[in-house]
């Protein structure tokens, strides 16, 4: 053990610490710059666009690309679609992954190895995008914002991880639950959730990123321009050869370039700021769940 715990006192061991800090160091560095620059880009004026490849601090700071999208009508619907679809979307699949995953943690379930077995099955093999299609639309999904929602409610990762963290609680207080009257779904709801706030949060962090960044689910499933996403419309953004769809006034409008980087900035900035109030349950939350099978 004395000799585990001083192995990297050596000098080669702080070596190897000092290598390990700059690798890493200059990884994240490399990591930050794109962001960085786009940051950049979108305080910068027109001419400093057209002239500098790259820059990480405008030489003149500009606020016309900010002022263009959020003054757009387009813009705005989009934001708040993307977070009223996110917010339903994360309590909605998370409800339904926990529901799933409390029977599935009972070792006495008629069918548990199968239902186990299915689930597995489905981490591999997909019906692929077709097949899912022609399901959405056979149940009169097309053009609703359940389309965004339901055919990813479960995530099969997701459940195993919060079935494995509900086996590892204590069985007493389900029986202690039993006995004072709870049944199944009172004893859920009031006493397994409370106890699993740092396995959920983190996959409320999960599911809200990947509805927040769905690209895919908004292209093939919604065909009305007034229901887009903030992916669709910076993907039409990023696209377009003109700006018509930010519904700016054409005398005032800011660099294309411009916008495109602002509308990067503020459609990450959400997330950004949403991660550290759950980053105390992040590495709890998927340690805790993974441990046993």
């Amino acid at each position: 053990m004395a000799r585990e715990k001083y192995r990297f006192n050596t000098p080669g061991g702080r070596v190897f610490d000092v290598v390990n800090v700059v690798m890493l160091t200059a990884l994240g560095l490399l990591a930050l710059l794109p962001f960085v620059y786009v940051t950049a880009g979108s305080f910068a004026t027109e001419s400093e666009l057209a002239t500098r490849a790259f820059f990480v601090w405008p030489e003149t700071f500009s606020l016309r690309a900010y002022e263009a999208i959020l003054t757009s009508p387009a813009f705005l619907r989009a934001m708040i679609t993307t977070i009223c679809v996110t917010a339903v979307g994360t309590v909605v699949q998370l409800m339904l992954t926990a529901s799933m995953a409390y029977p599935l943690s009972k070792s006495n379930l008629p069918g548990r190895r199968l239902m186990l077995s299915l689930v597995v099955f489905t981490m591999v093999f997909s019906g692929g995008m077709i097949p899912t299609f022609l399901m959405v639309k056979d149940l009169g999904l097309l053009n609703t914002y359940w389309a965004l929602i339901l055919p990813l409610a479960i995530n099969p990762f997701s459940l195993i991880i919060i079935k494995n963290f509900f086996q590892q609680l204590p069985a007493e207080l389900e029986e202690s639950a039993k006995i004072d009257g709870a049944n199944e779904l009172q004893t859920l709801w009031s006493v397994i959730l409370p106890l699993s706030k740092p396995v959920l949060a983190t996959f409320a962090l999960f599911y809200a990123v990947g509805i927040w960044n769905d690209f895919m689910s908004p292209l093939l499933y919604l065909n009305d321009n007034s229901m887009w996403t903030l992916q669709m419309f910076l993907r039409q953004v990023t696209v377009a050869t003109d700006l018509s769809i930010v519904e700016a006034d054409p005398s005032q409008l800011p660099p294309a370039q411009g916008i495109k980087f602002a509308v990067i900035v503020v459609a990450t900035l959400p997330i950004l700021l949403f991660y550290p109030f759950l980053q105390k349950h992040f590495a709890k939350g998927m340690l805790i769940g993974s441990v046993k099978g």
